[in-house]
């Protein structure tokens, strides 16, 4: 496993980040992670004991194909993210490729990665981290409502996207900006939670011995 957790490397990123773009717009993102923080994680959001629906998806080359046919009957980790856009997911589903992956095929336990993008956008995704498991688009985030978990950015933050030249629609397969609380299940066979984690502020997200744990309730 590597010396460095997702929050380490978190740091690390943001002190690059923060001199990069100045303080007006850090000053922004930082507001909208305040923001999100003292709302909170959503009443109706995804909790262990839920079923997880199945759901119509699109895999990373575009060929159509649905939860239940990627989970293929067996307990998984799924992990809901914003896109390959966001530095944060990258970060994670790099950690998660190097550093829980080997322990996942090790109890044949699957791997699934969903986020509203494009099949591009998540090719991108596999690019970016030479990721190993299995990459998804939820269009519209229909997964993604049913579960709870639906957000999108701030006003504000939009705004300085665009100053950085880019618009989360852009990467959405339905061209709106709605994005999901970056989220890690453990799903059993059947599609029941056994463990959620849901992160309303985006840069953070489950550490991968926290996951680890979780696997011992299934």
């Amino acid at each position: 496993m590597s010396n460095q957790t997702i929050a380490e490397q978190v740091d690390a990123f943001n002190g690059g980040f923060t001199e990069q773009i100045g303080p007006e717009l850090s000053g922004v993102f930082a507001g909208e992670q305040a923001a999100l923080t003292a709302d909170g994680v959503p009443d109706g959001a995804v909790r262990e004991g839920d079923v997880v629906p199945d759901a119509d998806l699109v895999a990373a080359d575009g060929a159509p194909t649905t939860l239940a046919a990627a989970l293929a009957g067996a307990p998984a980790v799924v992990v809901f993210y914003r896109g390959a856009w966001c530095p944060y997911c990258n970060i994670a589903l790099q950690t998660y490729q190097r550093d829980l992956l080997p322990t996942l095929r090790e109890r044949g336990i699957g791997l699934i990665a969903i986020s509203p993008q494009t099949p591009d956008g998540s090719a991108q995704a596999v690019q970016n981290g030479d990721l190993e498991f299995t990459v998804l688009s939820d269009p519209g985030n229909r997964l993604v409502r049913e579960l709870g978990i639906l957000t999108e950015p701030s006003p504000e933050a939009r705004t300085a996207h665009a100053a950085l030249g880019f618009d989360v629609a852009d990467s959405n397969a339905d061209a709106t900006g709605d994005i999901p609380f970056p989220t890690v299940l453990v799903v059993d066979a059947d599609r029941t939670v056994r463990f959620a984690d849901v992160h309303v502020d985006y840069t953070t997200r489950t550490e991968v011995p926290t996951i680890v744990a979780a696997l011992d309730r299934l």
